[in-house]
C-alpha cells in the first residue's frame, strides 16, 4: 500500500509539473532559425574527423582535436576554456604505416589494421603463414622454436562462413517502436538480480579466458613471432576494431598483431586448411607516446548572469575520443559536433543564461568512461562511498549525445518520473521533426552514467539507429561520409533548446532518490 501511495504521489507531482511547464516558443524560433538555416555542424565535424584524424586516447590525433576545440571555443567567445586533467590514463599510440598483402598463391591486398597498442614489424617482413591449432597454452607446445619471424594465423574452429543479411543496413525507428519506448516503465522495478552462483561462474570463466589469452600472448612474444593475423568481426569489407594490448605504462610487450577483414581471414584460412601454401608480406610501423600519461577533457562555459542562479550549472557533453581504424565520425564526432554546435547557436543568438552552461568533450570513454568518471569524481563526489561535494547540488542536469549520426527522436528520462513530463513539454514544438518520445527506460554505455551514479540528473537522447550498429560503430567505415547532415542540424537545434530551458527554469531539474553507497563485499 505504501509503494502504491508513493507511486500515485509521484504521478500527481509529475502532472502538476507538466501543467506548470511551458516551452518558450519565441526562443525556440530563434534557435531553430540559427540551427537549421545557419548551421556550422558539418564544418565542425570536418575539423574533428578529416583534419584531426583518428582520436585514440592520448594519441596525437586526439590532442590535435582537443587543441582545435580550445581554439574554436575561444573564438566563439566562450569563457573558462581549458584542457582539464582527469587522472592518469597511460600510453598514447598511433599507426604510422600499414601495408599487408598475400603474395602466394597470388597477390591480394589485405583489408585490416594493426590492433591498438601493439608494436610494428620493425621493417618489411615476408613469410609463409603458419596455421596454429591451439585453444590452450598446452596446445602451443609443438610450435616451440618454430615461429621466430613467422606470420601466424589461428585456426578458429568455431568460425562460420559469412552469410548474407536480408536486413537493411540503415534504419530509423518506427512509430510502433517509439510508442513502446514511451510506454516503458521504470526498469528497476520487477527485475530479478542475477543469482550469485551464475555471476561467480561467469566471472570465473572470464578470468580463465583472460589468463589463457595472456599466457598465449606471452608465448608468442617469447617465440619472437613476426606478426599475428587475427579475425575482425564484420562483413563486406567492413571490420570492427579493438585493442590488442594494454595502454598501461607498465604493460608487458606483445607481438605485432594485425586484425583483418572476415573475408580475408576466411580466404587465408580455407587455403591453409586445404594444404595450400600462403605467403604474406607486411610492413607495419606504430608509435607509442608516454611523455604525458594524463588524460584530458576539454571544458568551456557560457557564464550565468542571474545573481542567485549563476553558480548553478547546466552541463552538456559527448566523448571526443575514437578508435583508430577510421576517423570516428559517428562515434563520436557526431555527438561532440552537435554539442559544440549547440553552444555556438546559443552564443549566436546572444543568449544570456541565468545558470552557467558548461560543455565537456570527454576523453577515454572507449576504455571505460574514464574522462567523465574522473571529472565527476574530482568535482562532485565518489560513487563508491557516496561522499558528495557541495558542487554536486549545483548541477541542474547533464545531457549527453553518443549514439551515432541519427536524428534525435526524444530522450531517455532514465527513470526520472518528475523530469519526464517536463521533457515532454519541451519536445512538443518539435513534432514536425518527429522528436516527441520520452521514455522512462534507462540507456547505458556512455558518459551520462557517471552523473546518474551520483544522483545528478543525467540524460541521453534517443537517436535513430541509422547504420551505427551495422556499419560504423568502431569500424573502418566510421568516416565523415557516414554523417547525416540534416539529422545533425536538427539534433543541435533540439539540444540547444533543452539547454536554454534548463538554464532559464525557475527550479533545477527534479532529481531521483539519491543512490545508496554500494555495500562492502563480503569476505
Amino acid at each position: 500500500m505504501k509503494k502504491l501511495t508513493l507511486t500515485l504521489l509521484a504521478i500527481s507531482c509529475s502532472i502538476s509539473l507538466f501543467a506548470q511547464e511551458k516551452a518558450d516558443l519565441p526562443a525556440i524560433q530563434k534557435i531553430r532559425q540559427e540551427g537549421l538555416e545557419n548551421s556550422k555542424i558539418m564544418d565542425i565535424a570536418f575539423q574533428i574527423t578529416d583534419v584531426a584524424g583518428p582520436r585514440l586516447s592520448n594519441s596525437p590525433g586526439l590532442k590535435r582535436a582537443q587543441d582545435w576545440a580550445v581554439q574554436q571555443f575561444t573564438a566563439w567567445g566562450l569563457k573558462n576554456v581549458h584542457l582539464e586533467a582527469w587522472g592518469e590514463f597511460g600510453k598514447g599510440w598511433q599507426i604510422d604505416k600499414y601495408y599487408a598483402a598475400t603474395t602466394l598463391p597470388y597477390y591480394h591486398a589485405i583489408i585490416g589494421a594493426p590492433k591498438a597498442w601493439t608494436p610494428g614489424t620493425k621493417g618489411a617482413i615476408k613469410s609463409e603463414v603458419i596455421l596454429i591449432k591451439a585453444d590452450t597454452i598446452t596446445d602451443l607446445a609443438p610450435y616451440k622454436g618454430k615461429l621466430a619471424g613467422k606470420i601466424v594465423l589461428f585456426d578458429q574452429m568455431t568460425l562460420q562462413p559469412l552469410a548474407p543479411s536480408y536486413k537493411p543496413d540503415v534504419v530509423r525507428y518506427t512509430d510502433s517502436t517509439l510508442n513502446k519506448m514511451a510506454e516503458a516503465e521504470i526498469q528497476a522495478s520487477g527485475q530479478r538480480a542475477p543469482r550469485a552462483g551464475a555471476v561467480n561462474n561467469m566471472m570465473a570463466q572470464m578470468m580463465k579466458m583472460r589468463a589463457t589469452r595472456a599466457a598465449m600472448a606471452a608465448f608468442m612474444k617469447e617465440e619472437q613471432v613476426g606478426l599475428i593475423l587475427s579475425y575482425a568481426r564484420g562483413s563486406y569489407g567492413t571490420f570492427f576494431t579493438s585493442n590488442g594490448a594494454s595502454f598501461a605504462l607498465n604493460a608487458p610487450e606483445v607481438s605485432p598483431e594485425l586484425e583483418i577483414s572476415a573475408e580475408d581471414y576466411l580466404h587465408i584460412l580455407r587455403l591453409l586448411r586445404a594444404g595450400q601454401k600462403v605467403e604474406i608480406e607486411a610492413d607495419i610501423k606504430t608509435s607509442f607516446y608516454n611523455q604525458d600519461p594524463q588524460g584530458y577533457n576539454v571544458i568551456a562555459e557560457i557564464p550565468g548572469t542571474d545573481s542567485k542562479l549563476k553558480e548553478e550549472v547546466v552541463m552538456i557533453g559527448g566523448h571526443y575520443d575514437s578508435w583508430h581504424s577510421a576517423t570516428g565520425a559517428t562515434d563520436n564526432a557526431a555527438g561532440a559536433a552537435v554539442m559544440m554546435e549547440s553552444m555556438r547557436i546559443l552564443k549566436a543568438i546572444n543568449f544570456k543564461p541565468k545558470r552557467t552552461i558548461r560543455i565537456a568533450l570527454w576523453s577515454s570513454e572507449e576504455q571505460g568512461l574514464f574522462g567523465s568518471r574522473g571529472y565527476v569524481a574530482k568535482h562532485f563526489g565518489d560513487p563508491k562511498t557516496m561522499v558528495l561535494t557541495k558542487d554536486q547540488k549545483k548541477i541542474s542536469a547533464y545531457y549527453n549525445l553518443d549514439n551515432g549520426t541519427g536524428a534525435i527522436r526524444g530522450i531517455y528520462a532514465q527513470g526520472n518520473t518528475a523530469a519526464a513530463p517536463i521533457f515532454k513539454e519541451w519536445l512538443s514544438p518539435f513534432k514536425d521533426l518527429n522528436a516527441t518520445t520520452v521514455t522512462l527506460a534507462n540507456t547505458g554505455g556512455t558518459d551520462h552514467l557517471a552523473f546518474d551514479a551520483l544522483g545528478i540528473p543525467g540524460f541521453q537522447f534517443i537517436q535513430d539507429p541509422m547504420d551505427y550498429n551495422t556499419r560504423t560503430h568502431h569500424s573502418n567505415q566510421d568516416t565523415y561520409d557516414r554523417l547525416a547532415e540534416e539529422d545533425l542540424k536538427r539534433a543541435a537545434t533540439i539540444v540547444a533548446t533543452f539547454v536554454y530551458h534548463t538554464a532559464e527554469r525557475k527550479e533545477q531539474i527534479p532529481r531521483k532518490e539519491l543512490p545508496k553507497a554500494p555495500e562492502a563485499p563480503k569476505k
